[in-house]
């Protein structure tokens, strides 16, 4: 039995990818805080604190294949961590010569943020690989369907025509950015730890920034200003970062539960047999993927407020903030990737009608159009008495039950000023579009240089 359904192995097909459970997995995670162990030891040999020997013999011990999860959970429920366990089991693994030397001068947070930095480059690279095929999906869609004529809506309502393909570029245009700013935010955020109990390094004596740099090269990792126990900006970047990038994704999944409803049909979201079936309903064919994204999202969205709190770390080290974080970014990283690898899919096999798209436009009898209309009126007639004069024809319209395109051949006001060729033109949705196409263009174009790169 699971807490969580990310980590489940009924849902977690649903809320995450077996990638971040693995990531986040227990022995993993101590095989990250082996890595540092080790790469601490290589680095205090570079710079002659500790022997070339031993430095080599604590490599060899630090095996996470032979560690005893029991033993390792029963000292952490004591310590409140597992680093002093870890460091004993390699302490006893390397010898006692070579022993001596493993967590030279170290502190827990040390070995646990740099391991929890570790993971999360990895994370971060399986989340930035789905953006780039998420856009890529978005991009093909955005493309094939430039001039698919669809309603455009602003609250609920039909507003103006648009393309199905500026719809999936307005789409994709937020997730161009938050590549953007995963890449800022990277430098920031894969940096090293390595203060030692309040961050002086004082046990070092004067090799302490050498031991950091050298540290933060073993691991490929940035080297920081200063030891960040206690400043944890970084973190709750990543978590507000997460939220856009789930906002985003909701937004997405909302919008293709909203087409897909019966009364639009404008869209499925998949053709994939047994896809959002029900129970008892035969007919159904539910957004089941969508409604997934949407509700992973609001997980991810609920971690943010957390990992902005986290950064009330009191003093040089703190008291339950730090250990919320382990709370928080965990679950807001295997929400985010299993909300992405959904969205791919959806992306990748939605199925826009189009032919139901212009059904849907003609359901307002030519209302949709009433702007263009105006628009070419006020020309003739100033834009406020062309506006008086449609919205007159627009209830009409609207009372009567019949086209607005009959109404207006009606009035011979309107008469007068444009002919029936002019009005038909006029009242045809594909032939108002605006800068659709040329939307399209833009965000595609940035999307391919970026698939490119």
């Amino acid at each position: 039995m699971t807490l969580n359904p990310a980590d489940s192995s009924l849902f977690g097909g649903l809320f995450g990818t077996d990638e971040i459970r693995h990531l986040f997995d227990d022995r993993r995670r101590l095989a990250f805080m082996l890595e540092v162990e080790v790469a601490l030891a290589r680095a205090q040999a570079a710079v002659g604190i500790i022997p070339a020997d031993a430095a080599e013999a604590i490599a060899k011990a630090a095996d996470p294949s032979k560690l005893d999860l029991v033993q390792i959970r029963a000292e952490t429920e004591k310590a409140g961590q597992p680093v002093m366990a870890l460091a004993k089991a390699l302490t006893q693994a390397a010898g006692a010569e070579a022993g001596r030397w493993v967590h030279w001068g170290a502190t827990t947070q040390d070995i646990t943020d740099t391991a929890q930095v570790l993971q999360l480059r990895a994370a971060l690279d399986f989340i930035e690989r789905d953006l780039l095929a998420l856009i890529a999906a978005l991009a093909t869609q955005a493309d094939r369907h430039r001039t698919t004529v669809m309603a455009g809506r602003s609250f609920l309502q039909q507003a103006l025509p648009v393309s199905f393909g500026y719809k999936a570029a307005v789409w994709l245009a937020p997730l161009l950015r938050h590549v953007e700013r995963l890449h800022q935010m990277r430098p920031r955020l894969l940096q090293v730890q390595f203060g030692g109990a309040v961050g002086t390094l004082a046990s070092l004596g004067d090799k302490g920034r050498a031991v950091t740099e050298r540290l933060a090269a073993e691991l490929g990792l940035a080297c920081p200003l200063t030891p960040w126990h206690a400043s944890r900006d970084n973190l709750a970047e990543l978590g507000a970062w997460l939220g856009l990038v789930a906002g985003s994704l909701a937004k997405f999944a909302g919008d293709v539960t909203l087409l897909a409803q019966t009364e639009f049909g404008e869209l499925v979201e998949t053709t994939e047999a047994g896809r959002g079936g029900s129970s008892t309903m035969p007919q159904k064919r539910n957004p089941i993927i969508s409604t997934h994204i949407v509700a992973a999202a609001m997980g991810v969205e609920a971690q943010v407020p957390l990992l902005l709190a986290a950064q009330h770390h009191q003093l040089e080290r703190a008291v339950g903030p730090w250990q919320a974080e382990a709370l928080a970014l965990p679950q807001a990283l295997a929400l985010t990737a299993g909300a992405l690898a959904q969205s791919i899919r959806v992306a990748d096999g939605m199925r826009p009608d189009g032919d139901r798209m212009r059904a849907n436009l003609a359901i307002t009898n030519g209302l949709v159009m009433a702007e263009r209309v105006m628009m070419a009126l006020a020309d003739k007639l100033g834009r406020g008495e062309a506006h008086h004069l449609v919205q007159a024809a627009c209830l009409a319209a609207m009372a009567e039950n019949r086209p607005l395109r009959e109404i207006l051949g009606e009035n011979s006001q309107v008469a007068g000023l444009l002919d029936p060729a002019a009005l038909d033109v006029l009242m045809d949705p594909a032939g108002y579009l605006g800068e659709s196409e040329a939307v399209v263009d833009r965000v595609v174009a940035v999307a391919r240089t970026l698939l490119t790169q």
